[in-house]
């Protein structure tokens, strides 16, 4: 019985060494094929080569202009709300199996969700005018 579970232990251990070895030699072909091409690679450096390109647009300006914070607070608050929508993934599979309790549960977590959203726009969160 003790041998039979060594032996298992093997066998899980053992079928982690492919994605390991592949691993390994992904790592060490990158580097490798790095180190070629900056050993092997022109190193001619001129001013056109330095200059920043963007879409073949002329930069004009600085790059540090001060951005509203409404747009980052939007997309915040878009990503959070869009998160909690993934939580009723759960429920809307297994909703039979999880009879009354799991609909309370999921009314209790639109009442917080919703709470959160009135509370949003109470605050003006989503206004642009200042």
């Amino acid at each position: 019985m003790i041998n039979l579970a060594i032996q298992t232990d093997l066998d899980t251990t053992s079928s982690y060494l492919p994605i390991g070895l592949q691993i390994i030699f992904a790592a060490g072909l990158i580097a490798t094929l790095m180190g070629v091409t900056h050993l092997l690679g022109p190193k001619r450096k001129t001013d056109d080569k330095l200059q920043n390109f963007s879409s073949g647009i002329e930069s004009h300006g600085q790059a540090r202009q001060p951005m509203a914070i409404k747009y980052f607070l939007t997309a915040i608050l878009f990503v959070l709300f869009d998160v909690e929508v993934i939580f009723f993934y759960p429920y809307a599979v297994n909703f039979k199996e999880l009879g009354w309790a799991g609909f309370w549960a999921v009314l209790l977590f639109v009442g917080f969700f919703l709470c959160g959203f009135v509370y949003i726009i109470k605050r003006g969160a989503l206004k642009w005018e200042d």
